[in-house]
C-alpha cells in the first residue's frame, strides 16, 4: 500500500500546470523552454519503465521503495531550493526516477501478492490512486501557490514523504526470488533511442508538420532502433523486454485497446480545456474544473470496476465501459462546433466513466493471460506503452484542433471545426476498441 503513496506525490507535482506560468516569469525563461520540465520528466519516467522488469529480477522491492522514495526527496529539497531553472530542471528529472519505480512497483507487487479471484478489485485500486492525483493537483498546487510561493509545492510534500518511507520500508514483503542477471546496455540503449525519437519526432508534428525532417526523422530512426533490438534479444538470453508475450493474442490484443483508451483520455483531456478557452470563451480556471467531477467520480469507481471483473469476467465491464466511452465520444462529435461548458461537464462524466471502467480492467484482463514468471515484462511493457500513448494522444489531437485554416473565419470558429475532428478521431478509435475485444473474448478461454 506504502508503494501506492509513493506514485502519488510526484504525480500531483507534475499536474500543477500553472507552475509553468510562475517560472516564466520568475525565472525568466520561454515557454519552450519551460515544457522541457514536463518532457525530461516524462522521457525519464518512460526509460526506467522500460527496465522495470529487470529490476523487479533483480532487486528486492523494498529496495526499489526505498530508491524510489529516496529519490523523490532528493528532486524534492533540489527543487525547493532550485535558484535557476536549470537546477529546477534536474530535480524534476530525479523525482521522475520516483515516478518510474513506483508505478510498476506498485502493479509487480499487486500481481505477486493478490489471488487471482481478487486481482481486478486491487487492480482498480491502483487506478484509483493513479487517477485522484492529477484530479487534484491543480487544485493543491493552486494552495499551495496562494499560501506562499511555488516552492511550497515542494516543500509541503517533502516531510509527508518522509514518513511514507519510514513506513513503506518495514511493510513491503519479497515473493519473487531475486536473480544476479546481466543488464545489456546495449539493448537499453536501442530501446531508449527508439523511444526518445519517436517522442521528439511526434512532438515536432504541431510545429514542424507531418512531412518535416523532424517528424519522419524521428519515425524512421525509431524504426531502425526498434528492428536491431529485436535482432540483438533475440540471440540474448536475458532480453530487456520479452516482446515474445505478443505471440498470445489475448494479451496482444488487449495491449492495443489498451493504449487506444490512454490515447483518446490524455487526448481529450487536453483538447477540452483549451476548447472551452478558445471556442466558448471560458477562463482557464473554468475550463480545469469542468473535467474534475468526471475525474474524482471515476477515481472513487475505481475498485468497484474492478470488483464487477472479479465478479461477473471482464466482459461486461469493458464492453460496457467502451460502450459508455463511445456513447460519449459520439455526443462530442454531433455537438462538436456546439458545445457549452454543461454539455462538456455532462459529456465527461459519462466518457470517463466508461473509459476508465474498460481501461483499468482491459490491463487486468491481459495480465491474467501472461504466466507468473512473464507478467513483470508484461507490466513493463503496458506502462511504457501507456506512456507513449499519452504523448501520441496530447499531440495528435492538438494537430488536429488547429488544423482548419481558412483565412475567413475566426479563431474560436476555427478550433470549434477542428475540435469536431479530433472528436471524431476518437469516435472511430472506440469503435475499433469494439473489434478489439471481439477476438479478445473470441480467443479467451475465460474471462474470470
Amino acid at each position: 500500500m506504502k508503494s501506492f503513496f509513493l506514485h502519488i506525490l510526484p504525480e500531483i507535482q507534475a499536474s500543477f500546470k500553472d507552475l509553468k506560468q510562475f517560472l516564466m516569469k520568475t525565472m525568466h525563461v520561454s515557454l519552450d523552454l519551460v515544457q522541457w520540465i514536463t518532457t525530461g520528466y516524462l522521457l525519464t519516467v518512460a526509460l526506467l519503465m522500460l527496465t522495470s522488469a529487470f529490476l523487479h529480477q533483480r532487486f528486492k522491492n523494498r529496495q526499489l521503495f526505498a530508491v524510489g522514495a529516496s529519490l523523490f526527496i532528493l528532486g524534492d529539497l533540489i527543487c525547493a531550493l532550485a535558484p535557476n531553472f536549470w537546477v529546477l530542471l534536474f530535480g524534476r528529472v530525479v523525482q521522475a526516477g520516483c515516478a518510474g519505480l513506483a508505478i510498476p512497483l506498485m502493479f509487480n507487487v499487486i500481481l505477486e501478492t493478490v489471488p487471482r479471484a481478487r486481482l481486478g478489485f486491487y487492480m482498480g485500486l491502483a487506478g484509483l490512486i493513479l487517477m485522484i492525483a492529477p484530479a487534484s493537483g491543480p487544485t493543491f498546487g493552486g494552495v499551495m501557490v496562494a499560501l506562499g510561493s511555488w516552492r511550497w509545492i515542494f516543500w509541503s510534500t517533502l516531510p509527508v514523504e518522509a514518513i511514507i518511507l519510514l513506513l513503506g520500508y518495514g511493510a513491503i514483503r519479497q515473493v519473487s526470488e531475486v536473480k544476479r542477471i546481466h543488464f545489456d546496455w546495449s539493448q537499453f540503449g536501442l530501446l531508449a533511442v527508439a523511444f526518445i525519437s519517436c517522442t521528439l519526432g511526434v512532438n515536432s508534428m504541431s510545429t514542424a508538420g507531418w512531412l518535416s525532417w523532424q517528424f519522419l526523422g524521428g519515425l524512421g530512426l525509431a524504426i531502425v532502433a526498434i528492428l536491431g533490438y529485436l535482432r540483438l534479444s533475440k540471440h540474448s538470453a536475458t532480453p530487456l523486454l520479452n516482446l515474445a508475450i505478443f505471440k498470445n493474442p489475448v494479451f496482444a490484443l488487449s495491449f492495443f485497446a489498451y493504449v487506444i483508451l490512454q490515447f483518446c483520455n490524455i487526448g481529450i483531456n487536453f483538447a477540452l480545456p483549451n476548447y472551452a478557452q478558445i471556442v466558448v470563451g471560458a477562463g482557464s480556471l473554468i475550463g480545469g474544473l469542468m473535467l474534475l467531477p468526471g475525474s474524482l467520480i471515476t477515481a472513487i469507481c475505481q475498485p468497484w470496476f474492478g470488483h464487477l471483473l472479479d465478479a461477473h469476467g471482464a466482459r461486461l465491464p469493458i464492453l460496457m465501459g467502451n460502450g459508455l466511452f463511445v456513447l460519449a465520444a459520439l455526443g462530442f462529435t454531433i455537438l462538436g462546433q456546439h458545445l457549452s461548458i454543461i454539455v462538456i461537464l455532462m459529456l465527461y462524466i459519462v466518457f470517463s466513466i466508461g473509459r476508465s471502467m474498460a481501461f483499468s480492467n482491459t490491463m487486468t484482463n491481459g495480465l491474467k493471460e501472461v504466466t507468473m514468471a512473464e507478467r513483470a515484462d508484461a507490466n513493463a511493457i503496458y506502462n511504457t506503452g501507456q506512456q507513449f500513448a499519452g504523448s501520441l494522444g496530447t499531440t495528435i489531437l492538438a494537430a488536429l484542433m488547429s488544423s482548419v485554416k481558412s483565412g475567413q473565419l475566426s479563431a474560436a470558429r476555427e478550433t470549434a471545426m477542428g475540435s469536431q475532428l479530433a472528436f471524431g478521431l476518437v469516435l472511430v478509435l472506440g469503435l475499433v476498441n469494439f473489434v478489439l475485444y471481439r477476438f479478445v473474448f473470441k480467443y479467451q478461454v475465460t474471462d474470470k
